[in-house]
């Protein structure tokens, strides 16, 4: 194809017009085009009210698409890239498990079985049906299911997000992740932004329509089933255990996610390859969407031509940086924990992003310096925030709160005003400097200062902090070597999140399609 970047047309201008452009630039005409469609759209909304549309257009002609891309600078002739699978020819020593069917376990074990492989997939929590049935009732009522809630089940962690699928990696193999996902039910315009995003509501259908197909290839899924062992023996993998017994395992694709906190113990007890991992500790801040979009789009908030607002912050200071991460416009902040007597929030949006409030994790890098240089010392350092903010918010899983002028002012203090928190639990005040050490709120603080001055009224006095947010990326790293397989046991290839080589929905499902090219490059399917 043609790929042209950076046609700018105007705020509610049709996609039509800059095909039309590209097309005129190109000097081509209709009847020599085979298909012409925006690829990417993104808003270019720096100096409003003159707000843009900044489209990629793809071309395809019947013939002579190189020569006529070299008469456009802004063109860039790409050839078709096919996806294909070459397999090895070495007999499988046993049957390929994956522990976990997050986005990494997921995409692995969909690739190994559509190539034969029949994969033996073990998750710790629930179908997706039931899952929602589980973290529902905990978010109405605060009964938690260790097995089984935001960050646990089918689906992973990401099934209870925004559904972002951007990632800040460049690999073909995202464009094969986005093909499946379409296939499973993405919507086509939502593939097609250049910050893609399907809301938790579409992506929970799609997670069910990859197992469905997963059974119909046959591999197979054990729910309920927790990774809770590993045999090695002379250096390779031989056999898993389960809390419902023992499995044989050739290979193993290791995609636990970040919060199995019991998994990571086993793995350090074994003595696998494994390293503390720097990661980030804040809270959530909440803004109603009007005032996103009101500092992002100035006069021209409220357009119906514009997406919700969305934002994405940093700074950084020496060594340390404060940011923001997984924005959730028109969204919910969502309670999150995984263990009793724990606080964790996250946040959420659906689809149509039509809620009052917008919400974004307001976070600050940690690393040895804060928790200690031991392998497993981050994680600790994390359930330590999270058992004292139960404490602090006065049991029940309530949020820790505060509003930003309190806060700012340095004081305890919860006043709701405009913002009402939509954490569904309650949130209780609290007192943050006593919480977090004092290196994490002195960059919040900072954050919040600077940050509003590059969008307006993002220190609002009510916008609301509701904590504790930890679950920002996995605290260990999984050492493996150039073949993916982890350092020192053959067959056994950690992934994704939990591995510590992946953050989010795409850049974990790539890596989980990595982890299975490297089984199937070497190994024939079983007979």
């Amino acid at each position: 194809m043609i790929l042209v970047n950076n046609i700018k047309t105007p705020l509610g201008t049709p996609e039509e017009a800059a095909v039309e452009l590209v097309l005129k630039g190109l000097r081509i005409g209709r009847g020599e085009v085979k298909e012409a469609y925006v690829s990417k759209s993104s808003l270019d909304a720096r100096h409003p009210p003159k707000i843009f549309i900044v489209s990629s257009v793809a071309v395809r002609l019947f013939s002579g698409e190189e020569a006529a891309a070299a008469r456009c600078k802004d063109a860039v002739y790409k050839p078709d890239a096919s996806f294909s699978v070459q397999h090895g020819s070495e007999r499988l020593p046993g049957p390929v498990v994956i522990a976990g069917y997050g986005p990494a376990g997921m995409f692995a074990a969909d690739l190994l079985a559509r190539e034969g492989y029949r994969p033996f997939v073990l998750e710790r929590g629930y179908p997706v049906e039931e899952r929602v049935k589980a973290v529902e009732r905990f978010w109405r009522e605060g009964t938690l299911d260790p097995a089984c809630n935001v960050q646990f089940g089918e689906g992973g962690a990401g099934t209870f997000s925004d559904g972002k699928l951007t990632t800040r990696i460049n690999d073909p193999l995202c464009g094969y992740v986005l093909e499946r996902f379409a296939a499973h039910g993405a919507p086509a315009e939502a593939l097609r932004r250049a910050k893609p995003h399907i809301g938790t509501d579409l992506l929970r259908g799609m997670v069910a329509s990859m197992r469905r197909e997963l059974l119909q290839h046959g591999g197979e899924v054990k729910f309920s089933t927790r990774l809770s062992g590993l045999s090695v023996k002379n250096g390779r993998l031989t056999s898993v255990t389960t809390d419902n017994g023992p499995l044989p395992a050739g290979q193993l694709v290791l995609a636990i996610g970040h919060s199995a906190r019991d998994t990571f113990q086993m793995l350090a007890k074994l003595g696998l390859a494994m390293e503390p991992k720097p990661f980030s500790v804040g809270v959530r801040i909440e803004h109603l969407q009007a005032d996103i979009d009101r500092g992002l789009y100035g006069g021209m908030a409220g357009h119906p031509a514009l997406p919700p607002g969305e934002y994405q912050l940093s700074l950084r200071q020496g060594d340390r940086a404060v940011y923001t991460f997984c924005m959730c416009p028109g969204g919910f902040v969502v309670p999150a924990s995984s263990a009793e007597g724990e606080v964790v929030t996250n946040g959420m949006s659906e689809y149509r992003r039509d809620q009052a409030n917008a919400n974004a994790a307001l976070a600050v890098s940690v690393d040895s310096r804060d928790f200690g240089g031991g392998v497993l010392d981050g994680m600790v350092f994390q359930q330590r925030l999270e058992r004292e903010a139960f404490a602090m918010s006065g049991g029940g899983y309530q949020g820790c709160g505060a509003d930003v002028g309190s806060f700012l002012a340095g004081k305890p203090g919860l006043s709701i005003g405009r913002v009402v928190p939509s954490y569904s639990l309650g949130v209780a005040a609290a007192d943050f400097d006593a919480l977090f050490p004092r290196e994490i709120t002195r960059m919040l603080r900072t954050g919040l200062r600077a940050f509003d001055r590059r969008l307006p009224g993002f220190a609002g006095e009510d916008a609301i902090l509701t904590g504790v947010e930890t679950r920002t990326s996995s605290p260990v790293r999984i050492l493996r070597g150039d073949g993916l397989e982890a350092l020192g046991v053959k067959g056994l290839y950690p992934c994704g999140e939990g591995a510590g080589y992946a953050g989010g929905i795409m850049s974990a499902a790539v890596d989980g399609v990595r982890a299975a090219l490297r089984i199937i490059a070497q190994y024939a399917p079983p007979g």
